[in-house]
């Protein structure tokens, strides 16, 4: 049974990093967290790393290999089978998650953070298909995204925190915590940076070596130059300090 282990910032990082090793999706896997992050409050989480063991899932891999035992099976069997081949289908037959209980928990954990801020800001919470995409807006925004967004992020990994408690991994619901647009315009500046800096390795045939980015923001970097044919990228280092490197083929 092929399984990884991997660390990370946060729990959802660390399934992130395993996810892309294995080339697998979240409904292909079991996840095991190891360890918890350690809490922290605003951008201070603390020293301790999130680990987690994400193992294939034994019947995936049975499904692929047992053709032969189809013949032998009714209608329903292969029915159930190609359910199991097609985890979307199955996921999107499913009714609608019922966020209610998790916008209540967010909103009143964000409204306690922002008072002891000395922060007044109005908090819109809309639901999605994977969970909650929560916008803030108000006089001190800066003060919320911080540097590079990194007490945005901090906050957004708290409140996923809170409204995830005690939850089995298969009910877990995806938190987006955006100020002023910043999620956008942050994806922009990443794709400009991405292009200006493949031109430079085109021109000068020397590597790239970009700053420590969360995962996200590595993968906006490696989706803007796929399509380079002259260019390649990769990932070097240990969360939190994991970079991109835009190199010459």
């Amino acid at each position: 049974m092929k399984f990884v282990e991997k660390s990370a910032k946060t729990v959802d990082e660390a399934i992130q990093l395993a996810l892309d090793e294995l080339k697998a999706n979240r409904e292909q896997v079991e996840v095991e967290i190891t360890e918890q992050p350690a809490k922290g409050i605003f951008g201070i989480i603390g020293t301790r790393m999130a680990k987690v063991k994400v193992t294939l899932k034994e019947v995936i891999k049975e499904v692929k290999n047992e053709k032969p035992a189809f013949e032998k099976r009714d209608i329903r069997d292969k029915r159930e089978v190609r359910e199991i081949r097609q985890p979307r289908d199955a996921r999107e037959s499913r009714p609608p998650a019922d966020f209610t209980k998790d916008k209540e928990t967010a909103k009143k954990f964000l409204r306690d953070v922002l008072t002891s801020m000395d922060v007044r800001a109005e908090i819109r919470i809309k639901e999605n298909s994977e969970g909650l995409y929560i916008n803030l807006s108000g006089p001190k925004m800066g003060i919320i995204i911080g540097r590079r967004g990194q007490t945005l992020d901090s906050l957004q990994y708290l409140v996923s925190l809170v409204v995830n408690k005690d939850k089995e991994k298969d009910t877990f619901t995806k938190v987006v915590l955006d100020t002023e647009d910043y999620r956008r315009k942050r994806e922009e500046t990443l794709n400009r940076l991405a292009t200006r800096l493949a031109d430079r390795v085109i021109k000068s045939g020397k590597k790239v070596e970009l700053e420590p980015m969360n995962p996200y923001e590595r993968r906006i970097i490696h989706s803007a130059l796929q399509n380079y044919s002259e260019i390649t990228t990769y990932s070097e280092g240990e969360e939190p300090f994991r970079k991109v490197i835009i190199a010459h083929k």
